[in-house]
């Protein structure tokens, strides 16, 4: 349970305890109702919805008799009552079973890479919730806490049910907190010296790249190691973490650090890059989408010019173990692809050796 807890203990910095889901990456929604009404039928009526529309939802469902889903004398039963956690694997799913996991940390497992966990029951839990009404009663018990609907039992509570729980997604996203990240540039082996310490219209380009981003975010963060010019002396920085280098050890110091971020994450060798670039960029994100990984006028992917979601961070974490970089995310489930339109390439301009540094400098205003 090592893992498990240890991802259940992440939290944005400044937020400790449950009692407020909303830090989740993921949104979060009890369906509620007393026995009989029909609380697993809805549910298994809209989610085929909810995965049709590019959203990947998980389901929690509370079970106060205890679970009984295994058989007695059975591999994994055994191995259970002797006292392990059990992970069942097949070649197309996989089956968990825990001595001890509270709602907490279910809910922190289960939104790192969903969008939509719907919970099927806590009805005395601080959750956002909607109340079933059964056939002769419609009305929910006093005093539930944030509950925001009731569904009553002759209506049509599918559609009701997608509706709402496609405008709580939605709304969640819009919500989550934004950070912009800049990667310093290491050494600068084609350029011969450090890429962010170069200058452009009188601005290094760190500088210029954080400026662009700074519209757009609550904060610049400086991702890696090297020297900082004065005017971001005092901007936080996250080191690359151990065992991990190039871009994306400081998009997983980023990830990691504030897990339930929407990251906009930039190369410092971007110098005509502007804020109007990045709001495009970020205007192309979408519930369901756990990054967005805009392609170039080549059709290649700018993982460096990019918006990652907190859902993201798992898949990179898989990445990252396989020896892999940020572009190797591309193409993967749930990777927005987008086009950059001309006028926005032409902000994403690299530079990364002395004759492109050299044709910057000689280009004529309005290239």
């Amino acid at each position: 349970m090592s893992t498990l807890r240890a991802r259940a203990g992440a939290r944005l910095p400044g937020v400790t305890g449950r009692e407020n889901f909303a830090d989740l990456p993921a949104a979060v929604l009890a369906v509620c109702g007393w026995s009989g009404s029909g609380k697993t039928t809805l549910l298994e009526a809209v989610l085929p919805r909810l995965a049709a529309a590019g959203l990947r939802v998980a389901a929690l469902k509370h079970d106060g008799h205890g679970v009984a889903v295994d058989r007695a004398g059975k591999d994994s039963d055994r191995l259970f009552r002797a006292g392990a956690d059990v992970l069942l694997r097949a070649p197309d799913e996989a089956f968990a079973r825990w001595h001890d996991l509270s709602l907490a940390a279910a809910l922190d497992l289960l939104a790192a890479e969903h969008d939509l966990v719907l919970v099927e029951g806590h009805k005395d839990t601080p959750l956002p919730k909607v109340w079933l009404g059964t056939a002769g009663d419609a009305a929910p018990p006093p005093g539930l806490a944030d509950l925001r609907a009731v569904l009553p039992w002759d209506g049509a509570r599918i559609d009701a049910l997608e509706r709402f729980a496609t405008a709580l997604v939605r709304d969640h996203h819009e919500a989550r907190p934004r950070l912009a990240g800049v990667l310093l540039g290491g050494a600068g082996a084609r350029m011969g010296r450090t890429k962010h310490l170069l200058e452009h219209g009188g601005a290094t380009f760190v500088e210029r790249v954080a400026a662009a981003a700074a519209p757009h975010a609550a904060e610049v963060v400086l991702l890696g190691r090297g020297e900082v010019p004065p005017a971001l002396a005092a901007s936080r920085r996250l080191p690359d973490p151990p065992g991990l280098d190039g871009p994306i050890a400081g998009l997983l110091a980023a990830l990691r650090w504030a897990p339930a971020t929407t990251w906009v994450v930039l190369a410092c060798d971007l110098p005509l890059l502007d804020a109007d670039a990045v709001g495009w960029l970020l205007s192309c994100r979408r519930p369901g989408a756990r990054a967005v990984l805009p392609l170039d006028a080549a059709g290649r992917p700018e993982p460096l010019f990019a918006a990652w979601e907190p859902q993201a961070r798992p898949l990179l974490e898989r990445i990252a173990a396989a020896g892999g970089g940020p572009i190797a995310a591309a193409g993967e489930p749930g990777v927005a692809t987008p086009p950059t339109p001309a006028a926005i390439a032409r902000r994403l301009r690299n530079v990364n050796t002395p004759d492109e540094l050299a044709s910057l400098r000689d280009r004529r205003a309005g290239d």
